[in-house]
């Protein structure tokens, strides 16, 4: 029988447990932070102003506002409703170094003016565990 917290998204196929399941809570604090980040306002059943709404700067200005912006929302929203994390540091780079994974943002080589990487640094404050969620 499978022991977990409760399935990773994407749901994807385990031969172990039959899907992948998130098994630790600071994993589980992560998806639930990148959910959070991605949801739309107005997206989510029974309330409307939950989710920072990350696709919609799609098309913004790519400028220390936007970021402003941005950042704003993501430390209101986690406030409210993950008041267990902190919000140590949001940072923006318009340059990308390829890790094994994923990209890391802070200055390189690889400049392009349309892409721009977000890494949240937070703070799992029951657990006093710091992570980082890049995106």
């Amino acid at each position: 029988m499978a022991r977990g917290i409760t399935p990773k998204l994407p749901i994807a196929l385990d031969e172990v447990d039959g899907i992948k399941l998130i098994k630790n809570f600071p994993d589980l604090v992560e998806q639930n932070l990148k959910n959070l980040i991605l949801t739309m306002p107005g997206e989510r059943i029974m309330d409307p102003l939950f989710g920072v709404g990350l696709p919609s700067f799609l098309f913004q200005p790519n400028n220390p506002t936007t970021f402003a912006e941005i950042r704003s929302k993501v430390i209101n929203q986690v406030k409210k409703y993950m008041p267990f994390v902190r919000i140590d540091g949001v940072e923006f780079s318009t340059e990308a170094i390829q890790e094994p994974d994923g990209f890391l943002t802070t200055p390189g080589t690889n400049s392009d003016p349309n892409f721009v990487g977000m890494k949240i640094t937070y703070t799992i404050v029951p657990l006093k565990a710091t992570r980082n969620l890049k995106l």
